[in-house]
């Protein structure tokens, strides 16, 4: 199959008894069993299993092109999961630029585990190399990053990895598989915060981890499992409906986010646009090699580099939403420092470039000429 009829069939079959087209929310904790220890079907309690789960992460599988498929309960608790892979001793090398709330479960909860971060550019892929040894155990990317869309050479990381029999972990989110498939390019894992494009309707949290190897996809169902962190099924039929529709979602995000980026590039109060799809952006050429578009996510600064501007602006805005979060139908827009990257010390926020006037907008599916008007009344 192809990815568009994927989104629609891929891994999913209709419901055996009753013929239903769609799979049923299965709104149950236990199932019956004939004697101890023998169920009347493949499923004996929830936590380990549900079928409207089950199909979900079928699902996942699909359209990543990995063996195994996890939904959890949040994009953190899926990495989470992946973390408890490690022990104390064990050194994680990861990019930079990261989601707060990633960078805070690996700088606060995880600091007095004995697990060793390291956080460096992944371009500069020298430095990369000379931090591995034979304690590395996890290469963890995020491309585009957020929020300063950020990008690395999925392709060519992997062959460092491969060569130290390292595990690398790809976050997903910003792209989604429609744009980007880091299995395909040699990842191992790919981590996605289901709350965004896959759901797309900001009506659920939800996250996914996506496996190549079938081994240790089981290896990781058992720590899920073991700790809990699994999605309910209302929120698995949500996030599986948001995936039937998400090529149609993110092609329309693409299309509009490109134009915003450009009307924002062109603005005489906009310092600087941070947009994989402008040849201006420092990585448009590896976003040209490993994505098939430049996705819906725009980041920008002011020229008078005032943080008051970028709170002005928000704060005057009719159709984005001023808002958290990302990747739903509706426009929304986002003041990092203040509000998704406010648990990065502010020293961190300004070595990676997040400034006090920096503007995050998840674009929307709405018409454009809508958005470039909100656009245009709030910069005024």
């Amino acid at each position: 199959m192809k990815f568009n009829t994927k989104t629609i069939h891929g891994g999913q079959h209709h419901e055996k008894i009753t013929g239903a087209v769609m799979p049923p929310i299965f709104q149950t904790s236990t199932y019956v069993q004939t004697s101890p220890g023998k169920p009347v079907g493949d499923y004996e309690y929830s936590r380990a299993a549900n079928p409207t789960r089950t199909a979900l992460e079928d699902a996942l599988a699909s359209i990543e092109n990995g063996a195994r498929g996890l939904a959890f309960a949040s994009g953190l608790a899926a990495t989470d999961c992946l973390l408890r892979m490690f022990k104390a001793g064990d050194e994680i090398i990861a990019m930079d630029d990261l989601y707060g709330g990633t960078y805070r479960l690996f700088t606060r909860l995880y600091k007095d585990s004995g697990i060793k971060f390291h956080f460096v550019d992944m371009n500069d892929l020298d430095h990369f190399q000379s931090l591995i040894n034979e304690n590395t155990k996890l290469v963890w990317v995020e491309t585009p990053t957020n929020p300063l869309m950020k990008l690395a050479d999925i392709a060519a990381i992997a062959q460092i990895t491969k060569k130290h029999q390292i595990l690398f972990a790809v976050d997903n989110t910003f792209a989604t598989p429609y744009l980007q498939k880091p299995l395909d390019l040699g990842a191992d894992i790919v981590m996605h915060s289901a709350t965004k494009y896959l759901g797309g309707h900001s009506d659920l949290i939800a996250g996914a981890l996506i496996i190549k190897d079938k081994a240790l996809g089981e290896e990781l169902h058992f720590k899920q499992f073991a700790t809990g962190g699994i999605l309910g099924p209302m929120d698995s039929f949500l996030v599986l409906r948001g995936i039937k529709t998400l090529h149609l979602r993110v092609q329309r995000h693409c299309e509009n986010g490109e134009k915003v980026a450009a009307y924002l590039d062109n603005h005489p109060l906009v310092k600087r646009v941070y947009y994989p799809g402008l040849t201006s952006h420092p990585f448009h050429e590896i976003a040209k090699k490993q994505m098939s578009g430049f996705g819906g996510m725009v980041t920008f600064t002011f020229k008078s580099g005032k943080k008051e501007d970028a709170i002005k602006f928000l704060e005057n805005l009719k159709v984005f939403t001023l808002a958290e979060s990302l990747g739903g139908v509706e426009s929304l827009a986002n003041h990092p420092a203040l509000m998704t990257h406010a648990s990065i010390p502010e020293d961190k926020r300004k070595e990676v470039g997040i400034s006090d006037d920096l503007v995050r907008l998840s674009v929307g599916i709405e018409d454009i000429e809508d958005l470039l008007k909100d656009l245009e009344q709030a910069l005024k």
